[in-house]
């Protein structure tokens, strides 16, 4: 017999800029995270599907919203990923505790559109393209699929924006440092 007493949890907040599933809603997106979008689909088509490029980005552009991303940064991702993957995929493999056949075709292409910004968006900042890699897995992969994806772009940033992740732990460093100072 189950107690017939109301649950005494508060109702959920709903949080801005997502939808009721915790994905960002499309309103809220930047150009530049719908061009992502739009190229990790380009990319899975690639992957999976074996499409050719031209037929892929002949598609991309004619789904709806295309026009509302950055469509020179979503070239870049594309064609960048598709011509570098050995690089990019150089890159990752050792990073990995498996093989990269291994890998989600999402968290695969997560990775190369992470790593590849790492290396040629430099007027991203590390830390957003991290993030952003990890949207993108949160949003298309598998339950737990971000948090690898993290993993591995954490553990090629420094090597790829070693200056900036650099600048950015001293500085976190020396804020840390302030608030301890305070606490005695």
């Amino acid at each position: 017999m189950q107690d017939a007493t109301p649950s005494k949890r508060p109702p959920r907040q709903q949080r801005k800029g997502l939808t009721s599933t915790g994905v960002r809603k499309a309103a809220s997106k930047s150009a530049r995270s719908r061009s992502r979008e739009f190229a990790l689909q380009a990319l899975y088509q690639y992957v999976v599907g074996g499409n050719d490029v031209a037929s892929i980005d002949q598609f991309t552009r004619e789904l709806i919203g295309f026009h509302k991303c950055d469509a020179a940064h979503y070239d870049a991702l594309v064609h960048g990923c598709i011509e570098q993957q050995a690089d990019l995929d150089a890159l990752i493999a050792p990073k990995l505790d498996r093989n990269l056949g291994e890998l989600s075709p999402i968290e695969h292409i997560c990775m190369w559109i992470g790593a590849y910004e790492l290396l040629h968006a430099l007027d991203v900042p590390w830390r957003v393209v991290m993030n952003e890699a990890i949207e993108l897995a949160k949003e298309f992969g598998g339950t737990d699929g971000h948090k690898y994806v993290n993993g591995v772009l954490d553990a090629l940033a420094p090597a790829l924006r070693t200056a900036e992740v650099q600048a950015d732990l001293a500085a976190k460093n020396k804020t840390d440092h302030k608030v301890d100072n305070t606490a005695d």
